[in-house]
């Protein structure tokens, strides 16, 4: 009997030893991994707008003036897929005697491969001379890119804890720096039944911002020992709608007119980034 009892004593000591759970009471880490993303732009809408005054190119006296415009163009653009480097710096807490857990985390992303491009952007466009007689005309562009270059985080979540796992949820906000590219733009009318080149020489026009917006992640985490763990995670995340703005002037020099205008534009959008990420994580 004494030794039975021993055996029980032992056996339940094992069994106790072996449920308790690697994942801490309390832990900071830092992580690096890399993300598998799907971006998509939505939403894209671009609008142009040109003035102009028309000289005699032979002797400099005014002909004319105008300016043409019209309603925003929207533009469709592909999803674009690729891997990107990240790193992640957090924190978690178990909830006073149980398993559940609460905690945040920071989390970088390079996105710089991830461009979309749609080519040969036309924008229809619609003016008056001076004396109000109208016309109509096109600015055109070679293509129009967007690109999500760095993409910030910080997610609050909670969670529950296993014996080697944990499973969580989260949400918070974003920041994103997204690039814009309107290439080799130049401005046509349809003058006198003459399809003109108004502003000459091709322009590129580029803007840059950092956008807020929002995600939701739902992730687990696998614990090899006590100070390092694997985090798998899927994310989805949107920007706001920003409004990149665009102005050039221009000075075609021609046969047998001269003109001399500003170009003047503007794009909106938003961007939406499906994310699945992996990254070892060292507790500290």
């Amino acid at each position: 009997m004494l030794l039975t009892s021993l055996a029980s004593h032992t056996l339940l000591a094992y069994a106790q030893a072996e449920s308790v759970s690697l994942v801490p009471n309390a832990g900071a880490y830092l992580g690096l991994g890399f993300n598998a993303n799907s971006t998509q732009f939505n939403d894209q809408d671009v609008t142009a707008t040109g003035t102009s005054v028309v000289t005699n190119t032979s002797t400099g006296a005014a002909v004319s003036s105008g300016t043409a415009g019209g309603p925003a163009v929207g533009i469709d653009m592909n999803n674009v897929n690729a891997y990107s480097p990240s790193i992640q710096a957090g924190y978690f807490e178990k909830v006073k005697d149980s398993n559940y857990l609460w905690g945040a985390k920071f989390s970088y992303s390079y996105l710089g491969g991830s461009t979309a491009t749609n080519d040969f952007i036309r924008i229809p466009q619609y003016g008056a001379y001076a004396n109000g007689t109208p016309f109509t005309g096109n600015a055109i562009a070679s293509s129009y890119q967007k690109t999500i270059k760095h993409q910030l985080s910080l997610v609050p979540y909670v969670g529950q804890a296993f014996e080697k796992s944990t499973l969580y949820f989260g949400a918070g906000p974003t920041l994103s720096q997204v690039n814009t590219k309107i290439n080799n733009l130049v401005g046509f009318a349809d003058l006198n039944g003459d399809r003109t080149d108004i502003s000459g020489v091709a322009q590129n026009f580029t803007d840059t911002q950092w956008v807020l917006g929002a995600t939701a992640m739902l992730g687990g985490t696998y614990y090899l020992n006590t100070s390092l763990f694997l985090d798998l995670n899927y994310s989805y995340s949107m920007t706001k709608n920003k409004t990149s703005s665009y102005y050039s002037t221009f000075h075609n020099v021609s046969s047998p007119n001269t003109y001399t205008g500003e170009l003047i534009g503007s794009s909106t959008g938003t961007a939406t980034v499906q994310s699945v990420g992996i990254s070892m994580n060292k507790l500290f």
